[in-house]
């Protein structure tokens, strides 16, 4: 998400926290000191590094920190700092997962393996819609994770409001009982976009597909296969897809 809108979007997220009666602590590394809770000024300056600011998962977390650098955390790296401090709960756009093909490349987003260890809820509008959304959610199980969906029985796709994956758990105290129990795994709740400000699933799929081809083309992968995916469907779609993304927060 380019600047401003990144810097708009994160002032406008908290404020609807904070109006609904809880704390915000947006989470960051800055120059190497891992923060929980940024100030204006240090949410303005994460935005205008964009994409100058190492994208951080659990796994590059002491080198970001020892190189006193700047991070944007991951859901992995999140989760590991909302759980040190004892924060129970935390929302983003989409959570990472099976990559597209990830039978064949092993691409696992380390949120998948971090939602399985650390008892943190992340709610989010789903899978983000470039991922295997079925082979995810078959992963999540197998880590012993709980996944439950919000007023609805389908497990929702980030850019869009359903999946085709069919999931549904009663959230009535399933964040107390999870804790209660000390299964010492996460939650993942899925909260649909609103469907007027849904995309288009075969505008959006169709241009998945197309970047999928770009990047296998350019030899993209690893970690900058996402922030290229999901920059591409977005130029492809003309915009529709990251107001979309903005809207799902």
């Amino acid at each position: 998400m380019p600047y401003p809108q990144n810097f708009e979007t994160a002032k406008e997220v908290e404020a609807i926290v904070r109006n609904n009666g809880a704390v915000p602590a947006t989470i960051a590394i800055l120059e190497g000191l891992p923060c929980v809770g940024l100030s204006t000024e240090e949410l303005e300056r994460l935005a205008k590094l964009g994409s100058k600011a190492q994208k951080t998962a659990r796994r590059d977390i002491a080198h970001v920190v020892a190189t006193r650098g700047n991070g944007a955390t991951t859901v992995s790296a999140t989760m590991f700092f909302a759980s040190m401090v004892g924060i129970p709960v935390f929302v983003t756009g989409g959570i990472g997962g099976v990559h597209r093909h990830g039978e064949h490349t092993m691409d696992i987003s380390s949120d998948l393996t971090e939602l399985g260890r650390t008892p943190v809820a992340v709610i989010s509008a789903g899978i983000k819609s470039i991922l295997d959304i079925p082979r995810t959610l078959e992963y999540l199980e197998t880590h012993g994770v709980c996944v439950a969906a919000y007023k609805t029985n389908e497990f929702p796709a980030f850019f869009t409001e359903t999946s085709g994956s069919k999931y549904c758990r009663q959230l009535s105290e399933l964040r107390y009982v999870n804790m209660k129990l000390k299964l010492g795994s996460g939650l993942v709740i899925g909260v649909p976009i609103p469907r007027e400000h849904a995309a288009s699933g075969r505008v959006i799929e169709s241009a998945i597909q197309s970047a999928l081809r770009e990047a296998r083309e350019k030899n993209i992968t690893g970690n900058a296969e996402t922030p290229f995916l999901l920059a591409r469907v977005n130029e492809l779609t003309g915009g529709l897809s990251l107001a979309s993304s903005i809207l799902s927060l």
